[in-house]
């Protein structure tokens, strides 16, 4: 290498989406600001593939695939989804592991780990062991949303706390704290407070203007819940003048059983597609948004004057979308309607009364959360 030349420095970057594409597309975005800054980096990713992600010009180590394998989170399987034995897990564990050391990374990013993903610990508590047995030692930053899963079992919350203070030299929150803030939703957040750097929220940025344009846009993010919206979405739209134009998004992971069934039952004024890759630019040339209350999904709801009707995913004892939708309606950014017990009429009646609603403007909130990570970890590394 020429004098005064210096090499990039090397990220490693885990992510494991168990269910929604939410982790690898907030992931995705933080490793294109890295990447945009000068780092050398390589996203390991652990779950089905998505379109689009990680994206150009980031190294992808792809692990073989695992899912939930319901929807409490609590089990593990394969891409067809068959229970992921032992030999598979090890066999994913070595991959990683060969991955970590090929990498040679001066930083490494754990995408929820120690705070979630607790059912990774096959592979990720040999991966800390690894990092603290490396020489530099690499700094290891904890990569996490704003908020957390709640209602988690006696002894976890310590649990994560020994993890940060025997491992982690930060914890990346990505959000605002003017909005919430870690303490609202991880009450032991004061005995690890020095390690917390908040970064602002990830975004994609805002999108340019929609090339084509809805009245309504219903979206399942991921797909592999959330059929229920668009099942009643789609009949809600049957119940309305038919001058109304809707588009629903079933999402990549939607089965194709559901996705076929609903195509045979969409009004004229409905057009279905899997995905969409404008996304956030519909949502601009929308009036109504129809949506869980997922992180992503948010940021970019947070970037236009759509009106928001939020349906948060409460499956399995999940809170963290229902946290985040009180706290959008308190501010008057959002309606809320219950997942339990959806229905076409109140979806419909949810519509009407958003279409009659004016635009309220977008909350002046941090959005530069990726470009800031890649700030906070270029400070943390020297």
């Amino acid at each position: 290498m020429a004098e005064g030349i210096m090499s990039a420095p090397r990220v490693f970057f885990y992510v494991q989406h168990l269910l929604g594409i939410g982790h690898i597309a907030r992931a995705s975005r933080i490793a294109a600001a890295l990447v945009r800054d000068g780092f050398d980096v390589t996203v390991a990713t652990g779950g089905l593939p998505v379109p689009g992600f990680p994206g150009e010009n980031i190294k992808t180590v792809a692990l073989p695939p695992v899912v939930a394998s319901n929807a409490g989170f609590s089990g593990l399987a394969d891409a067809g989804g068959a229970a992921a034995d032992e030999a598979f897990l090890n066999r994913r564990r070595d991959l990683l592991l060969t991955a970590f050391r090929e990498a040679a990374p001066e930083a490494v990013i754990i995408e929820a780990f120690p705070f979630g993903r607790r059912q990774m610990r096959f592979e990720l508590l040999p991966l800390l062991d690894a990092i603290e047995k490396t020489q530099p030692r690499p700094k290891l930053f904890s990569s996490v949303r704003d908020i957390l899963q709640q209602n988690r079992k006696p002894g976890r919350d310590e649990e994560t706390v020994a993890l940060v203070r025997n491992h982690f030299d930060g914890v990346l929150v990505h959000g605002d704290p003017s909005f919430v803030r870690l303490e609202d939703t991880f009450p032991l957040t004061s005995e690890i407070a020095s390690k917390i750097r908040y970064t602002g929220m990830v975004v994609a940025g805002r999108a340019p203007d929609p090339e084509e344009t809805f009245d309504i846009v219903a979206s399942a993010g991921g797909g592999a819940v959330g059929v229920d919206l668009l099942r009643a979405a789609n009949a809600a739209a049957a119940m309305l003048p038919s001058n109304l134009r809707w588009l629903l998004i079933g999402g990549p992971n939607l089965p194709e059983a559901e996705y076929a069934a609903l195509a045979n039952a969409t009004p004229h004024n409905v057009t279905l597609v899997r995905f969409r890759k404008d996304f956030p630019s519909l949502l601009r040339g929308a009036r109504v948004s129809i949506s869980q209350a997922g992180y992503n999904t948010v940021g970019d709801l947070l970037q236009t004057d759509c009106r928001a009707i939020l349906i948060p995913f409460v499956a399995g004892g999940e809170t963290e979308q229902t946290v985040r939708a009180e706290k959008l309606k308190a501010l008057g950014l959002a309606d809320i309607l219950p997942e339990v017990g959806l229905t076409p009429e109140i979806v419909a009646g949810a519509v009407k009364a958003a279409l009659a609603t004016s635009c309220t403007p977008a909350m002046p909130l941090d959005l530069g959360g990726a470009d800031k990570t890649a700030a906070i970890i270029r400070s943390m590394i020297g």
